[in-house]
């Protein structure tokens, strides 16, 4: 068993990013979480089946448990505490702002979101939950269909991996349509399920709002991931500095300490509208960076389908 340093390091951004494989980058974060889980007060969270019983006639062939099989030469069922039929889709904002980042150790806001989106995926699926995957900018670009089965997860990980390895998928000129993709989404996606979006926000917070309030209008659940560089809340930048647009390509030229101080106030307000706005429509609201490790989210998901039971 991993220690407790381990856990962490299978969490941090940072150690993530250097692996390819998103497979094993799913896993690792997922395991490191879950360890990380049995040994903290939120251990009583299902994240492992409780009991095998007998297989009896009817029951699903892939929920044999092949492993006891071939220890005893009997067919047993994975029985778990908390089997549910959780319908989830992740949507993954991949508009030319999610390029961004502020320092080479960090992740883009993309990357970072691909990783969160995989161990979410590979997670949900290890709790036998549907999972679909929905990428867009100003339009919808990808769509996989919500489901459980375990060859599932290869699926959207393949979408995943593609969109992290394709220089094109983070060219600049994606612009951001948060609030009309989520509207076309919200009359595409007519059973009820939980909505997960991975997103900058990087939009009209009144657009954006309108969106995801359509979804609560189809009595979806809705969890946002308000993924942010931390320059992008600290304005760090002291020297005079050019400022490019990664959506429109406009330039612009200031002395960043003579409007630090408005930035900080103007980014605050638009933080707080989302908060405030969203916990009035029972929309779970969740601020991550991309120097924060994972399981802020995945504990936050998790926390999500306890009450949704």
């Amino acid at each position: 068993m991993p220690r407790k340093d381990e856990n962490r390091a299978l969490l941090d951004p940072y150690f993530v990013g250097k692996l390819r494989r998103l497979d094993l980058v799913a896993r690792l974060v997922v395991e490191g979480f879950i360890t990380g889980l049995h040994r903290s007060p939120y251990h009583g969270f299902s994240v492992e089946f409780a009991e095998h019983r007998p297989y009896m006639p009817g029951d699903p062939i892939r929920a044999v448990d092949w492993k006891v099989y071939a220890k005893s030469d009997r067919y047993y069922i994975k029985e778990f505490e908390e089997e549910t039929n959780l319908r989830s889709h992740l949507l993954l904002d991949t508009s030319s702002s999610m390029a961004y980042r502020s320092e080479k150790k960090l992740l883009t806001k993309l990357e970072y979101g691909i990783y969160l989106s995989a161990a979410l995926a590979y997670l949900m699926i290890r709790q036998q939950d549907a999972v679909g995957l929905l990428t867009f900018d100003e339009i919808v670009r990808r769509f996989v269909p919500s489901r459980s089965v375990g060859t599932h997860l290869r699926v959207i990980l393949g979408e995943l991996e593609r969109l992290a390895h394709s220089p094109k998928e983070m060219d600049r000129g994606r612009r951001t349509r948060i609030g009309q993709s989520l509207h076309h989404l919200a009359d595409r996606l007519t059973r009820r399920g939980l909505m997960i979006l991975v997103s900058d926000l990087m939009d009209q917070p009144e657009e954006v709002l309108a969106g995801l309030k359509h979804f609560r209008h189809r009595q979806h659940e809705v969890v946002v991931f308000h993924v942010l560089d931390p320059a992008e809340v600290a304005f760090p930048f002291q020297e005079e500095t050019i400022f490019v647009d990664m959506e429109t390509d406009q330039r612009l030229s200031t002395i960043p300490w003579e409007y630090a101080q408005e930035y900080r106030r103007q980014v605050e307000h638009w933080r707080r509208t989302y908060r405030r706005v969203c916990a009035e429509h029972a929309i779970d609201y969740v601020e991550v960076r991309t120097d924060m490790p994972y399981d802020v989210a995945l504990l936050r998901y998790l926390e999500k389908r306890r009450r949704l039971h």
